[in-house]
Order: C-alpha cells, then structure tokens, then sequence
C-alpha cells in the first residue's frame, strides 16, 4: 500500500467522506508535511474499493460519493502503520527552485529567496502558534516538527543568500 491510499484509510476512520472532503481533511490533518492533490485521491479511491477496503456510500449532490472504511480497510491500514518504515522522500519546491535558481539572474535569485524567507517565517509563525495550542503530546510533537523544518527551510535561504 502506497503512502497516499493509507492516508485517506487513516481519514477515513473519522467517518465516512467524499473524495473532496478527504482532500480538505488531509491539508488540515497533515498540513505541509504530506499534501494530497485532488487528482491522487481521485485515482486511490476506485483501487481502494476494488481492494475491498472502501465501500460506497451515500451518493451527494452535485453526483459526489462518499467512500466508508471497511473492517478489511481497518485492518490494512494497522498493518501499514505497523509495518517497518521506508525512508521519506522529500519533495520540496523550494528545494527544486534553489537547486535550479542558477538560470535567473542575481535579482530575480534575491526575489526568490525574499519571497521563500517571507513563506518560512509565516510557517515559523503558525508552527509556533501550533505549538503553544497543541494539548496531545503527538500532536505537540509534530508542531514541533513544523518549527524545526521551517528553521531549517530560513538556514538553506541564509546559506544560499550570502553564497
């Protein structure tokens, strides 16, 4: 199983979900951390129910489906969770625009780099604020994350600034 399809399983345990609301919960579940685009959880979902992991439910307005979380859904989701980890892929735009940003010219590199540092400060902030709100150790945890990753991405934006 794929990191996608047991994303939308783990949401799925809060009830059933349209495919557009899985997409919503998953940018404010996992935030910065592991995006879901619209057209990934539209491919998952058919495998999902072919799987057997999903079933329909109600169909809504505008012809949008809910999906509900099988017991056999339920039990490939524990054994993703508890199977041995492969490394994280980052996949980081700012990294990829760093990387490739020798093609632009000095000013055009030092509005780039303006314009990530004012993203990462903004997400500095917000993972602060995450931080201070966060009542559940895990969810304190991965606050915390948030803040190191964003004092990191502002690191690699000084670094590469005064090279």
């Amino acid at each position: 199983m794929n990191a996608t399809a047991a994303a939308l399983l783990g949401l799925l345990h809060d009830g059933p979900a349209t495919g557009g609301e899985l997409v919503a919960a998953a940018e404010e579940r996992f935030g910065t951390f592991f995006s879901v685009t619209r057209s990934q959880v539209y491919r998952e979902l058919p495998a999902l129910h072919k799987e057997g992991y999903v079933r329909l439910g109600k169909q809504g307005p505008r012809s949008s489906q809910q999906y509900v979380l099988t017991a056999a859904g339920k039990k490939a989701f524990k054994a993703w969770l508890t199977s041995a980890s492969a490394p994280d892929h980052l996949r980081s735009p700012l990294i990829l625009r760093v990387v490739n940003s020798g093609v632009l010219t000095p000013k055009q590199r030092a509005t780039l780099f303006e314009s990530a540092r004012e993203t990462y400060k903004a997400e500095l902030d917000e993972a602060r604020a995450a931080v201070k709100a966060a009542v559940d150790p895990v969810e304190k945890a991965v606050a915390e994350f948030g803040q190191a990753h964003a004092r990191a991405a502002l690191k690699l934006l000084d670094a590469v600034s005064s090279a």
